[in-house]
């Protein structure tokens, strides 16, 4: 069972790395094919660890693995990339980030300088133009699913952190629904100080702790 298992999970590790290094498949083809080949890798774990009808049960696990991870892995679509740009443009030189993370998806990292005061819920002026663009962004890609995140620094204890968290990303919502953007598309979640980026041991740390963070998502098809 060993020998199966660690066969198939080499075979899905050469799914993913020639799939991230073949220039002339698409973002989209490398999506989808990264998550068959980590929905495969999960399948073979599945497969071996069950026991009974060895290899035939791990390749099993393994098929059945990747085409579930086809199906539900986000994609980095041509839409996604110019949305990205579009965001890059918009947001430039207001301190906020851009990117594509690992699992394809559009984030935007929202320093609190820009979007709230200290201890407020209520979206600063600076931050309304960033959010009237992203609005457009949105409405321009309706098949997307929008997660926004609200994070704080140490500064006080949770039952003040944690719904202040949970504010800031709800407003941030609200602002875009505002906007036409359909509200069941929004995932909102408060963290309080509990994901930090850095300590919260000066001044400036604290003011990179609180932030918002807002992901994008195309699911594959």
């Amino acid at each position: 069972m060993r020998t199966q298992f660690t066969l198939s999970a080499l075979i899905s590790a050469l799914v993913l790395t020639g799939c991230a290094n073949m220039p002339e498949m698409s973002n989209t083809q490398r999506g989808t094919a990264t998550g068959a080949g980590m929905g495969a890798l999960a399948g073979a774990v599945i497969g071996a660890a069950t026991g009974g009808g060895g290899g035939r049960r791990t390749a099993a696990g393994a098929a059945i693995g990747g085409l579930a991870g086809a199906a539900a892995g986000n994609i980095w679509s041509n839409r996604m990339e110019n949305q990205k740009r579009a965001m890059e443009q918009a947001t430039a030189g207001t301190g906020v980030q851009v990117s594509q993370t690992a699992d394809n998806r559009l984030k935007l990292d929202i320093p609190s300088d820009i979007s709230f005061n200290i201890g407020k819920s209520d979206i600063a002026p600076n931050f309304r133009s960033v959010l009237d663009r992203f609005a457009s962004s949105l409405n321009e890609n309706s098949g997307t699913s929008v997660t926004i995140i609200g994070h704080t620094d140490s500064t006080g204890s949770d039952a003040i952190n944690m719904p202040l968290s949970h504010d800031r990303a709800a407003r941030t919502r609200d602002y875009l629904t505002a906007r036409g953007v359909a509200a069941n598309r929004f995932i909102v979640e408060g963290r309080g100080p509990h994901e930090p980026l850095v300590s919260n041991d000066t001044a400036a740390n604290r003011a990179r702790n609180r932030r918002v963070e807002i992901f994008v998502a195309e699911q594959g098809r």
